[in-house]
């Protein structure tokens, strides 16, 4: 138990997180220009990558178990939204959630009583579930429609809400820093890259921008250092996230 406290020793800067995070939304963007199966992939090894560094971010015992019952769920959801039949491209991802779910809680009774932070682990693995199933949103909106644009414009206004958190300013400025650019820059990209209408498109990069800076939060309120999986999986995790809010922005505001 020493060693694996212990292990964690060298602190990764916040820029590690907001590459990791723009080099995945550029993977993601590339898959979806390519082919349906290699989005499908790309979302598979995000879901892999968060599962495996949520519990070092989160700093638990029971890491190796804990990362396969994070990252299945999201591998199983991101290849349900790939090959469902339409319409219901995520009909499947509220099963894998609560599978999920129900694994972590399995595997907290199989730890036994007494335990060392297992409501930490339990609480904190199943918001992992849920980050790690969304990713199967950016699947989905491609096959909503078939405008690659949108997921485009979507990426943008994520990319710039990542570089503005690595901007090494107090929260209280960076946040509606990161949220304003995000907001700008998703109407400034559906007008140069489709002919999206400005209000949806600075509706959907205010939101996408509140997601990002919160998750920036995350990291400063956990404070301690981070090792390279960890800031892998936090710079993944709101990418994940960020898919699904595209899709269901995608249906509810644009088509």
């Amino acid at each position: 138990m020493t060693a694996e406290v212990q292990a964690p020793a060298k602190s990764l800067g916040s820029w590690v997180i907001g590459v990791v995070g723009v080099a995945g939304l550029v993977a993601i963007i590339a898959g979806v220009y390519i082919s349906r199966e290699a989005l499908i992939g790309v979302a598979a090894v995000i879901a892999v990558a968060v599962g495996i560094g949520w519990p070092h971010f989160l700093r638990i015992p029971a890491k190796k178990t804990l990362a396969a019952v994070i990252a299945l769920p999201g591998v199983g959801s991101a290849l349900a939204a790939g090959f469902v039949p339409a319409p219901g491209f995520l009909d499947w991802t509220p099963a894998f959630m609560a599978l999920g779910m129900m694994a972590v809680f399995v595997v907290q009774l199989i730890r036994g009583t007494g335990q060392a932070q297992r409501l930490e682990s339990t609480l904190g693995c199943c918001a992992g579930v849920l980050l790690s199933c969304l990713g199967a949103g950016w699947v989905a909106g491609v096959r909503f429609n078939g405008v690659r644009e949108m997921l485009l414009v979507a990426a943008i206004s994520a990319a710039v809400a990542l570089l503005a958190g690595l901007i090494r300013w107090p929260d209280s400025i960076v946040a509606p820093l990161g949220i304003v650019m995000a907001g700008l820059a998703g109407p400034l990209a559906g007008l140069v890259f489709s002919d999206i209408a400005v209000l949806p498109a600075a509706i959907f990069g205010v939101v996408v921008g509140a997601v990002l800076v919160s998750f920036r939060r995350l990291v400063t309120l956990r404070g301690g250092p981070l090792n390279l999986l960890a800031a892998v999986s936090m710079g993944l995790a709101p990418v994940s996230a960020v898919g699904s809010l595209a899709y269901f922005i995608d249906k509810l505001l644009i088509y």
